[in-house]
């Protein structure tokens, strides 16, 4: 979308409003053009998310004269020759011997993995139980940001709060690290959004 764009200036959210309604409308349908054409469900709910966003991106393109659903389905079709694409480059990657190189490199930095995850392993037994339960929470047992904030009574706040506090909470836990640096780390823990 250009900066120029009538919707970038007044009618941005009308344009959201009617994309969003023929997008939904069709949806369903994009999805069956597309799992049709992957064998995972998955994969084909993936490819359908790609295919939104690229529809988001080229909707001042679409027609309205025209119906949506096959204009859509152009878009899903690339999207899922792209996805396919990297999928066969990836299975030619696996079958040149990729996998075993992998499995190899990792038998080979098994002492240093091992000694990074006692270290880890140190570093979440020192935190208080209510901070070790929202690291194992979310890293081990997956759960969403919200479902940990909704567990412990928390809110999720605003980013930069939480920012802020995992930068305090990692300059903590990183003392016993000293050779580590902060700043790589700040922007990949996302359990500070809890408050």
């Amino acid at each position: 979308m250009s900066p120029d764009s009538p919707r970038h200036f007044g009618d941005q959210t009308a344009a959201q409003q009617r994309f969003l309604s023929l997008f939904l409308r069709s949806e369903r349908e994009i999805f069956r053009y597309v799992a049709a054409l992957v064998p995972n469900v998955a994969d084909a709910e993936d490819i359908v998310q790609q295919t939104a966003l690229a529809l988001w991106e080229k909707f001042d393109a679409y027609d309205p004269s025209q119906p949506f659903t096959p204009w859509a389905c152009r878009f899903a079709l690339n999207k899922t020759k792209q996805w396919l694409e990297r999928r066969q480059r990836w299975q030619a990657l696996l079958e040149s011997g990729l996998a075993e190189d992998l499995a190899q490199r990792r038998e080979e930095l098994r002492p240093e993995l091992e000694i990074r995850l006692k270290h880890l392993e140190d570093c979440v037994n020192k935190l208080p139980e209510e901070q070790r339960s929202l690291v194992e929470g979310y890293y081990y047992r997956r759960d969403t940001i919200e479902k940990l904030a909704d567990c412990s009574g928390r809110t999720v706040p605003r980013p930069t709060k939480c920012c802020n506090e995992f930068a305090r909470l990692f300059r903590v836990a990183s003392k016993t690290r000293p050779d580590r640096r902060e700043s790589s780390h700040e922007a990949h823990f996302p359990l500070a959004r809890i408050r």
